[in-house]
């Protein structure tokens, strides 16, 4: 049974082409790895790092979100004017309606705080991050 992976970033990318380095290693062969980014310089960063296929904008995060098993990116893209106002309402509407898990990485840069999450780098995230996606691909 094939699976898709999704890694949603936004402004340079840096955060999803990170995830993409640290998950594409340990996906098995029945995994596709896929990248949308809100603009192409996020998604020519996240396809440089290693993701299968790519694309940009909203209409492309709308129709993936849809399609995805999990879904991986900074917390901004299930907020209306995250990321600096990239994510559009759609946009967000998308991936917090997806049925897919969603593993989102804290970022205090969005005015978005959540209780009970320790402070850390954001290395540190990202590390916890692709621990969960493994754990949640039972890998």
């Amino acid at each position: 049974m094939s699976r898709t992976v999704l890694i949603l970033d936004g402004q340079g990318g840096g955060v999803g082409s990170q995830l993409v380095r640290l998950l594409k290693p340990r996906l098995p062969e029945d995994c596709r790895l896929l990248c949308v980014g809100t603009n192409v310089a996020a998604t020519a960063a996240m396809l440089k790092a290693g993701a299968a296929q790519g694309a940009t904008g909203e209409n492309a995060m709308v129709y993936n979100a849809a399609r995805a098993d999990l879904i991986l990116g900074p917390i901004g893209v299930i907020l209306a004017g995250g990321i600096l106002g990239e994510v559009s309402s759609a946009m967000a509407a998308a991936v917090s309606g997806s049925e897919a898990v969603k593993i989102l990485i804290p970022s205090s840069s969005c005015g978005v705080y959540v209780a009970g999450v320790e402070e850390c780098r954001l290395e540190e995230y990202l590390r916890r991050a692709a621990e969960l996606a493994a754990r949640e691909l039972g890998l």
